[in-house]
């Protein structure tokens, strides 16, 4: 039958075997992260845009009482601009702070701290219109800015350390999942019938609570990372209880042999700092890549095509009131690309996700590019239109949208990680930045044109992945390490020397038995 084909084709892109290493403790930490951090970015991604029309008429009431004058279009407009661009320079901070933070609460605690963050800017943003205060508004979402840049980049260090390699792609993909997701219950809520309402629209912010709320109940009961505590805090009765949770077996000194192997090979304790890295030579082209594929993450086009949606919806006839429900399907096909990318990347690998999501997003950029050009002049011409931008979020959904947050947590070692995610962070929001400032004036000046910048874009980030990336699945970190060793120009392998000693000489100790035989996980 053709569901019983399906499945077979599902299994054999699925390895199933995988999933076993898949413990509840793993899980829960991937979920609960996820919610209170992942999921409250996507979801002030979108949320700002159903009630825009009633916060400006807020502004304006505030205005008036204050001023005994209607405000003027200018200011309106450039309130709204700042209300709305000043989300990306929290974000900015916030990835700035991530390195201290860390270092002195950890993965974990500085997670929980960051529920803070979302919990003051949920009540300065749900009581600004009680309070008759715009400034509420604006200061709220500078703070969840703040909070989406530490999450942003603590997140994914956190899932990629307490995740066991054969499966560490899989739950780094919670990321990028549950950001989609936020992203589709922000379109979901505000639609007219639940919050996008002008008596309402202020519990759309409200909303921000629950799952800070959800986050502060459920991640204090979940272990940190078992390398931070053992490289950075030397807690190796720690460690050792966090590797059994994660791993959901009692016995973990191979894992934790390893762990030991990798901090004698970098010869440091602490925490490097940006310049360090920026220096280290067997780091370069790790950092080069980074920077490239977060540049590429923003700069791809997909934040630019939201200002041509609803347009292409109304020249195809839609209604206007019809059309919030149509375009919940963009939040749908985010998701679900998503979520086929997480059950797919063990198999797949990332590289061939990040080269065919570029690749693919180039081709529907240069259709849509066409197909807007001709619109006027055929009435179906904006269905396939409206097509592209489907298959262009889908593209994007499927690699480009969450594989450069796990790559990089796989391309660092341990003390460079934290430099390595501040310098992902700044890039990320400081592209973010430039994308909504800079995009406005290329749309007035090129038209429907302006999309194949986006594909130049995408064709160098396709060709770069290409040429310079190793595939990182199913590989340790200091296995990735050694990738990069020729183009950096580093022949010398004693890394890779240090490992196997250092494992060797657990074996001779003795912890060969028959259930460490198996492959370390980490």
């Amino acid at each position: 039958t053709h569901t019983h084909r399906f499945c077979s084709i599902i299994m054999c892109v699925i390895d199933l075997t995988q999933i076993k290493r898949l413990t509840v403790c793993l899980i829960s930490a991937a979920f609960f992260g996820s919610v209170g951090s992942s999921f409250l970015y996507g979801y002030n991604l979108s949320v700002v845009n159903a009630p825009a029309s009633y916060i400006k008429t807020f502004y304006n009431k505030t205005w008036i009482d204050r001023y005994n004058e209607p405000i003027g279009d200018g200011t309106v407009t450039l309130l709204w601009s700042v209300t709305v661009s000043i989300f990306a320079i929290g974000g900015l901070v916030g990835a700035l702070t991530v390195s201290f933070l860390i270092k002195v609460l950890g993965r974990k605690g500085t997670l929980l701290a960051n529920n803070g963050l979302a919990l003051i800017a949920a009540l300065l943003l749900a009581l600004g219109e009680t309070a008759g205060s715009f400034e509420m508004l604006i200061i709220g979402r500078f703070i969840i800015g703040m909070d989406s840049g530490v999450s942003l980049s603590v997140l994914p260090m956190y899932l990629g350390e307490i995740s066991p390699r054969q499966v560490r792609g899989s739950i780094g993909q919670f990321h990028s999942i549950f950001i989609c997701l936020g992203v589709f219950i922000g379109q979901v809520l505000g639609l007219p019938e639940i919050l996008g309402q002008e008596s309402r629209w202020n519990f759309l912010f409200g909303f921000l609570a629950l799952p800070a709320l959800l986050q502060l109940c459920v991640l204090p009961f979940l272990p940190e990372s078992p390398r931070f505590l053992l490289m950075e805090r030397r807690d190796e009765a720690g460690a050792e209880k966090a590797f059994q949770a994660f791993l959901g077996r009692s016995d973990v000194s191979r894992e934790l042999e390893e762990v030991h192997a990798e901090s004698r090979a970098q010869n440091t304790q602490r925490t490097a700092s940006v310049l360090e890295l920026f220096r280290k030579r067997s780091l370069r082209w790790q950092l080069i890549t980074v920077i490239v594929v977060m540049s590429c993450y923003q700069l791809c086009g997909l934040n630019a095509i939201w200002y041509y949606t609803n347009g292409i919806l109304q020249n195809a006839g839609f209604q206007p009131a019809v059309i919030p429900y149509i375009t919940l399907s963009t939040g749908g096909i985010e998701t679900l690309a998503a979520v086929i990318s997480g059950l797919v990347i063990e198999k797949v690998g990332r590289r061939p996700l990040l080269i065919f999501g570029f690749s693919a997003m180039a081709v529907f950029f240069s259709l849509l590019t066409v197909f807007l050009h001709y619109q006027d002049r055929f009435s179906w011409m904006p269905y396939l239109s409206f097509t592209s931008i489907l298959l262009l979020i889908a593209s994007f959904c499927s690699g480009p949208g969450g594989v450069p947050f796990v790559l990089t947590g796989e391309l660092f070692e341990q003390s460079y990680r934290p430099a390595a995610f501040m310098i992902a962070g700044t890039v990320n929001w400081l592209s973010n930045f430039a994308v909504g400032l800079l995009f406005p004036f290329i749309q007035e000046a090129l038209q429907t044109f302006a999309f194949l910048l986006f594909v130049v874009v995408c064709v160098a980030g396709a060709v770069y992945l290409l040429l310079v990336l190793p595939e990182t699945k199913n590989k340790t970190f200091m296995e990735i390490s050694q990738s990069f060793s020729k183009i950096n120009g580093i022949p010398d392998q004693t890394q890779e020397r240090e490992m196997k000693d250092a494992l060797d000489t657990a074996a001779t100790n003795g912890l060969q038995c028959a259930e460490v035989e198996m492959e370390s996980s980490f």
